[in-house]
C-alpha cells in the first residue's frame, strides 16, 4: 500500500464505501516500506500512536499521516542544518 493509497483505503458496509479509519501494523509497514517489526517498534515507543483491539494494534490514518508529516519536517530541518550524517548509500 503506497502513501496515497492509505487515505483511499475503504471498507464496504451495506453497499456503501466508507473510508477506513484504522490500519494495521502490516499496512503501516507497507506504506512506509519498512518491516512489520520496525512498524511495531514505532508503535511501542510511542512515536506512532495506536490502540490495541484484542491482540492487534490499530493505527488511525490521521496519526499515520501526522507521523509522515513529522518525518518530512524533521528531514527538512536536518537538510537546512546541513546534517546528512545518516544518508543511505
Amino acid at each position: 500500500m503506497r502513501h496515497n493509497e492509505v487515505t483511499a483505503k475503504c471498507e464496504i458496509k451495506e453497499g456503501t464505501a466508507v473510508p477506513a479509519r484504522f490500519v494495521s501494523i502490516a499496512d503501516v509497514a507497507e506504506t512506509l516500506s519498512i518491516s512489520s517489526r520496525q512498524a511495531y517498534g514505532l508503535v511501542t515507543t510511542g512515536e506512532l500512536p495506536a490502540i490495541k483491539v484484542g491482540k492487534s494494534w490499530r493505527i488511525e490514518l490521521t496519526e499515520l499521516e501526522s507521523y509522515i508529516q513529522r518525518q518530512y519536517a524533521d528531514a527538512q530541518a536536518r537538510v537546512a542544518a546541513g546534517d546528512f550524517g545518516d544518508e543511505e548509500h
